[in-house]
């Protein structure tokens, strides 16, 4: 049985791999002579397509889910106390909130580096208590950062010449629209330190004002 299935697995590889060649000896140009001798060649170094030893490695194996990822910190204080210090780390540094609960913030910024480049980075902060007494919260924070590039479109207008018929006529632009061109979850680093140091500072001060 193990052995049939490790034989019906090895006919596949080797017709994908006759198929991908196949392709490839179709799509260009090589004189009679040279078409079959390639054809020998490829199908003993290639038995099968993309499972070459240096293909791309898929993005979810980077997902290590360890526990010394740096996207969450645990504040002495309560869940209400660490959000607000979450809710006021982002209004010092002009990001618009844009939802606020006592368990969670969500906030956005805009960037524009370039004249034709704009970013946005979107804050989510969940709030969750440790411990039965409620005097510890771990805060929980992710970034996305989304960039997008100006678009130009023009408007064109058609004009009637007898021995042509309708010719089209490009006009100066006048829609210009911002179109999403990449979006990634800032990685965890000093970008988040940077923002759990600020929450921390702030903390202290309700502590004090409290005092």
């Amino acid at each position: 049985m193990t052995s049939g299935l490790a034989d019906g697995m090895r006919e596949r590889k080797i017709w994908r791999g006759r198929a991908c060649i196949g392709v490839l000896l179709c799509r260009c140009r090589f004189s009679p002579g040279v078409r079959p001798l390639l054809a020998a060649v490829l199908l003993g170094v290639l038995p099968a397509c993309g499972s070459t030893p240096g293909s791309r490695v898929a993005v979810y194996q980077n997902e290590r889910f360890e526990a010394g990822e740096t996207f969450s910190r645990l504040f002495d204080a309560g869940v209400d106390a660490t959000c607000e210090a979450a809710r006021r780390a982002l209004l010092s540094q002009g990001y618009l909130l844009t939802t606020v609960r006592p368990d969670a913030i969500a906030a956005s910024k805009h960037f524009q580096p370039d004249g034709e480049v704009h970013v946005q980075i979107a804050f989510n902060v969940v709030c969750a208590p440790e411990g039965s007494q409620g005097k510890l919260a771990t805060a929980y924070v992710s970034a996305i950062q989304d960039r997008y590039a100006l678009k130009k479109s023009s408007n064109s207008a058609s004009v009637g010449v007898s021995a042509l018929g309708s010719v089209s006529i490009p006009l100066t632009p006048s829609e210009d629209s911002l179109v999403k061109v990449a979006s990634e979850t800032i990685p965890a680093g000093p970008f988040y330190d940077r923002f759990f140091a600020l929450m921390q500072r702030l903390l202290a001060q309700q502590v004090d004002e409290q005092q």
